[in-house]
């Protein structure tokens, strides 16, 4: 087994069980792709089993902190048992459903969701592409799925040296799949769609929101970067009588109208428009347009923390010209999934919105991804997608 002695006092986030090893942490050695490595301290004390990575600067992710426990097949099967456990206990109400996410479940560089018969899976690091086959064969084995079709088209598998895969693993069949969520019924295609089809971390929020619009009534809803239209559906069932969608991507925008169609909503309650988010809203705003709810859920601005002063002028820009939107007491759903902007950071970027607009607004409540999409509390940097929830004064 090749070793990796870490630089002195390099080892107290492996102490903290922290699974990421940088590459400045390093005073020696080294393995190929994905191989197992035993992580010391500098005076040689053991750490951690990890998968080492020659081309990123997380060199190595953990893969146990135990020295006694062996990385092979059966350390994978006991990982994914004990991650669809904590499924099987949580409130979710789908059959859409993140399976293992990562370093939350002690598999990094692992995301698999589970879209009712089929998996979609990302094989994000080194360390998860060396044991594919193995932790294909176990997700089957464990979750009786028909097949399981691989996105591996992220852009992080580039800092870890490796190539884009995607296609059939196990099973094959149809890649476009009908899964329900809180009553409604929702498609996606495994092969095409966005992560590894659909944007599971916002099930509970869909269904706040529609909650929200039943609540104070609001009749015209905006819905900017809205994907397949999950928002615009919760929207209609809380009684919104008009819901725009707005999106650059023409086959998104083509199945929001079918999940209209296919949840009984009367399709003139909902119009698409393919445009650019950012000048829609000044366009709205020119023209005088107003609504009684927004959704903002735009895509990853800031991938690092590098970005965040670029994205936060993005983030700030946006929230402005759509509290300006909002009719007085109507409802703000504002998120960001940018690693690189922590909740702290999103709240003063989006008060900053408020005061540029010149209005003030209420905190209704703060959101998160849904629970299958779990934090912990040795990996904070799992919390990848934040939220607010306002009502403007």
């Amino acid at each position: 087994m090749k070793s990796i002695r870490l630089r002195d006092g390099k080892e107290r986030s492996l102490l903290r069980r922290h699974p990421w090893v940088f590459q400045g942490s390093i005073a020696r050695g080294g393995a190929d792709a994905g191989e197992t490595v035993r992580v010391e301290a500098a005076d040689g004390r053991f750490l951690a089993w990890g998968a080492y990575s020659p081309s990123s600067m997380i060199r190595v992710r953990a893969w146990s902190f135990l020295e006694p426990e062996r990385i092979d097949a059966a350390f994978f099967e006991r990982r994914i048992a004990k991650a669809l456990a904590l499924r099987e206990r949580l409130p979710v109400a789908s059959d859409g459903v993140r399976l293992i996410h990562g370093e939350a479940d002690g598999l990094p560089g692992l995301i698999v969701d589970r879209y009712a018969d089929l998996l979609g899976a990302q094989f994000l690091a080194a360390g998860t592409e060396r044991w594919k086959a193995t932790i294909a064969d176990a997700l089957m084995a464990a979750t009786g799925a028909r097949a399981l079709y691989e996105r591996s088209d992220a852009s992080v598998r580039g800092l870890e040296g490796l190539e884009v895969r995607t296609g059939w693993l196990r099973g094959e069949g149809s890649s476009e799949v009908t899964i329900r969520e809180h009553g409604w019924r929702l498609t996606l295609d495994v092969a095409t769609g966005h992560k590894t089809g659909f944007y599971l971390d916002q099930r509970d929020n869909r269904a706040r929101f529609a909650e929200w619009v039943r609540h104070f009534g609001a009749k015209t809803v905006l819905n900017c970067y809205c994907y397949t239209g999950g928002f615009s559906v919760a929207a209609l069932a809380g009684g919104a009588t008009h819901v725009t969608s707005v999106d650059s991507s023409a086959p998104a925008l083509e199945r929001v109208r079918a999940h209209v169609a296919l949840n009984g909503f009367d399709a003139a309650r909902n119009e698409c428009v393919d445009a650019d988010v950012n000048q829609f809203l000044r366009d709205s705003l020119q023209a005088g347009r107003r609504f009684d709810a927004i959704v903002l859920d735009p895509p990853k601005f800031a991938p690092t923390a590098a970005h965040a002063e670029r994205a936060a002028r993005a983030y700030k820009d946006i929230n402005r010209l759509a509290l300006m939107l909002l009719e007085p007491g109507g409802l703000l759903l504002s998120f960001s999934c940018s690693g690189g902007i922590g909740p702290e950071l999103f709240h003063k970027i989006v008060a900053g919105a408020a005061i540029d607009a010149g209005v003030d607004a209420a905190i209704l409540q703060r959101l998160e991804g849904a629970p299958d999409h779990p934090t912990t509390m040795l990996f904070p940097e799992g919390e990848y997608l934040k939220g607010l929830a306002l009502l403007r004064a």
